[in-house]
């Protein structure tokens, strides 16, 4: 019988046989975690890590590297070294002078688009604030944010950030739905939609996806001022204006309120930007604005419905990035603690659907019970 691949993560956080020495090493590579991170990110711009992906198994020795790429021996040598401790580089082996290879894990490094985004987002995005998470966990506010402007959450300042911030944020957050996306649109629209409620609508990608599934569905847009502006024009653009409508507005604000009439609501990667508590005073606004017959869809990546031990990795990592720069109090959660915040507001989950795409996010339905 073949172990459901999401089990073996119970070995993953369950088992302790690890060898010492393996142990100390793993403790050293997170003692010098910050030099790493930088390492790696010099060896792939400077061109390293593509020298020799394109050089194959014959590799390239340091003073070549250097001519090639306008280094120094130098500056070749200690991120080659460093790269070798990492594993991102091998030696060929009896190769005198040393000739250098591009490791498996350089290969992912230098070519993979999923590890590029993650780079790119903790480097622009978090990296200078992550300094402040020890401040942050004690506050409950995002102290990392201040590196970037005075704003209480990244969201109110995403459209003010400086430029590659900007980008590698947007990079992110669209990599990992995206690939949800053909799959969870079968499923929305396995029956007729006449107006779908998008909640945290942002750039207006889903929105689109959907007016261009069904033409005769119309989806309005809740978000904040800068996101509602950048959606309206991404609207315009696609020609879609008669169809979907974006209306500016704080979901945490208590004067706020949700339009009505909707026959399904959507929520895509919007609920993990809120702590538990205000999950369910959203979902209550929803409950106000919806009747029993309205299906709620929550796309999330839910990190124990992961299959790879890699995955509910980053997922934690991120939870980090929330803690130090977003929001100071949401996180990446597991299925059950979302299940109940969402369920305390008054709904019932009457399907649910996991490993949607390739990064492998889950699809919750509800309906309203009261």
């Amino acid at each position: 019988m073949t172990k459901d691949p999401r089990d073996m993560l119970s070995d993953w956080y369950t088992r302790d046989d690890i060898r010492a020495v393996d142990a100390k090493f793993e403790a050293q590579k997170i003692a010098f975690a910050p030099l790493a991170f930088q390492a790696a990110r010099a060896l792939r711009g400077t061109g390293v890590l593509e020298l020799l992906s394109g050089a194959g198994e014959s590799g390239v020795t340091k003073e070549a590297i250097a001519r090639e790429l306008s280094l120094s021996e130098y500056a070749a040598g200690v991120l080659l070294e460093m790269g070798l401790s990492m594993g991102i580089l091998k030696l060929r082996p009896d190769s005198s002078p040393w000739r250098y290879l591009l490791g498996k894990i350089g290969f992912f490094l230098c070519h993979d688009a999923m590890t590029n985004a993650n780079m790119d987002f903790a480097n622009d995005v978090c990296y200078q604030g992550a300094f402040h998470l020890p401040e942050a966990l004690s506050s409950g506010k995002p102290e990392g944010l201040k590196v970037f402007g005075d704003w209480p959450t990244i969201y109110r300042g995403l459209t003010s950030l400086p430029e590659r911030a900007r980008k590698s944020w947007f990079a992110f957050d669209h990599f990992y739905s995206d690939g949800a996306f053909p799959q969870a649109l079968d499923i929305v629209f396995s029956r007729p939609r006449r107006h779908l409620l998008d909640i945290g609508g942002n750039t207006a990608r889903w929105a689109l996806a959907c007016a261009g599934r069904d033409p005769g569905v119309r989806v309005t847009i809740v978000d904040l001022p800068g996101q509602s502006a950048l959606a309206l024009r991404n609207i315009a653009a696609a020609g879609m204006s008669g169809r979907i409508s974006v209306r500016e507005a704080d979901v945490l604000d208590p004067s706020s309120a949700l339009p009505s009439g909707a026959d399904a609501v959507w929520m895509s990667q919007f609920l993990d930007c809120f702590s538990l508590e205000e999950v369910t005073s959203i979902l209550s606004k929803v409950a106000s604005a919806v009747d029993a017959e309205c299906d709620v869809f929550v796309l999330e990546p839910l990190w124990d419905k992961q299959r790879f031990p890699a995955a509910a990795y980053s997922l934690h990592a991120t939870s980090l990035y929330f803690a130090a720069m977003a929001n100071g109090n949401s996180k990446m959660y597991a299925a059950a603690e979302l299940e109940r915040a969402v369920c305390r507001a008054g709904f019932t989950m009457k399907a649910e659907s996991h490993t949607l795409g390739p990064n492998d996010y889950s699809l919750l339905r509800f309906r309203k019970t009261r």
